[in-house]
């Protein structure tokens, strides 16, 4: 790979997406773009005791589609790049704790997945993993007990409160003749806007999507 500017990382080989999957909830299928969900999952708790265990089970399952739509054996994987919102990658490590694949754990909260495709892509490019797995998840109602308030607090929500997605989604990045290409990737930076509303995040993350640098 090359660098080119400050931030940015050329791929030459070009890493592909051999395989993906998405995993939501409810809410998230009653969107615009809800029929391109892999799995659907009705149950908050998606049989679990509690939201963080739903959480790690939607990881799970996003993983393991991946994985199976991917073509590539489990075995053939060398490191899983994953996070979420919770402590520690708790919703993370619990997840995959089953897969045995040596795990390096991401957190850039919604940045995670961009993160976990970056490292996956350095990792395949440069020889040191033949395929990588990048998966993030979160769910409103752990969020919100992480974050804001607990649901069962009652508290009014504010009219510039966001919703966290319930779900997760999963890559699996290696050499192939076929899928989308990672060509190249750009780190971006830390800048404060002084946005001190908690719950108003959409205008703290709203800049990074317009503001690109020549």
């Amino acid at each position: 790979m090359k660098k080119i500017g400050n931030r940015t990382l050329l791929f030459e080989e070009s890493p592909v997406i051999r395989g993906y999957a998405s995993v939501v909830g409810k809410k998230e299928s009653e969107g615009p773009v809800g029929k391109f969900f892999d799995r659907i999952i009705y149950d908050p708790y998606n049989g679990m005791e509690t939201f963080e265990d739903a959480e790690s089970s939607f990881q799970t399952e996003a993983i393991s589609l991946a994985i199976e739509k991917s073509g590539v054996k489990k075995e053939e994987i060398d490191f899983i790049f994953a996070g979420d919102l919770l402590n520690q990658c708790t919703g993370s490590s619990f997840g995959i704790r089953d897969f045995n694949i040596p795990f390096l754990g991401q957190y850039g909260a919604c940045s995670t997945m961009g993160q976990g495709l970056i490292m996956s892509a350095v990792y395949t490019e440069s020889g040191a993993a033949k395929n990588a797995v990048c998966s993030t998840s979160s769910h409103f109602c752990a969020a919100e007990r992480q974050y804001r308030f607990p649901l069962e607090y009652g508290a009014v929500r504010t009219p510039t409160a966001q919703w966290t997605v319930t779900g997760a989604g999963s890559c699996v990045v290696g050499m192939a003749e076929t899928g989308v290409s990672i060509k190249a990737a750009t780190v971006g930076k830390i800048t404060d806007y002084q946005i001190t509303d908690p719950n108003n995040m959409g205008a703290a993350m709203a800049p990074a999507i317009c503001i690109i640098e020549p």
